[in-house]
């Protein structure tokens, strides 16, 4: 399972979901697994990604949480919690949709 975050340095959510995706990991017997943050600084290297945005989880590659596309504009992102918008998705998604790709 390769794990990767991406993020921009002025996103205020990267850390938080790193360690939402540290702790969900974790949760499902994971814990060996590294988890890649990637740094995006430019338009061309978000287009090397399938960025949706900033915190972007990918999990081998693909965005468990699609939201309509992909982007190169260096922002922020909003995951549809259920309950309210929020800069990243909770501890319980995330757990959720790694269950699914084990």
């Amino acid at each position: 399972m390769n794990i990767q975050l991406l993020h921009i340095n002025e996103c205020p959510n990267w850390e938080e979901t790193g360690t939402l995706l540290r702790n969900a990991l974790n949760a499902v017997g994971k814990s060996a697994v590294a988890i890649e943050t990637v740094l995006l600084k430019t338009p061309e290297e978000a287009a090397e990604y399938a960025f949706a945005g900033s915190p972007t989880i990918l999990i081998d590659g693909e965005d468990p949480f699609p939201n309509g596309g992909t982007t190169t504009d260096l922002a922020c992102r909003v995951y549809n919690t259920g309950a309210r918008l929020a800069g990243s998705p909770t501890e319980a998604q995330i757990t959720q949709v790694l269950r699914e790709h084990l």
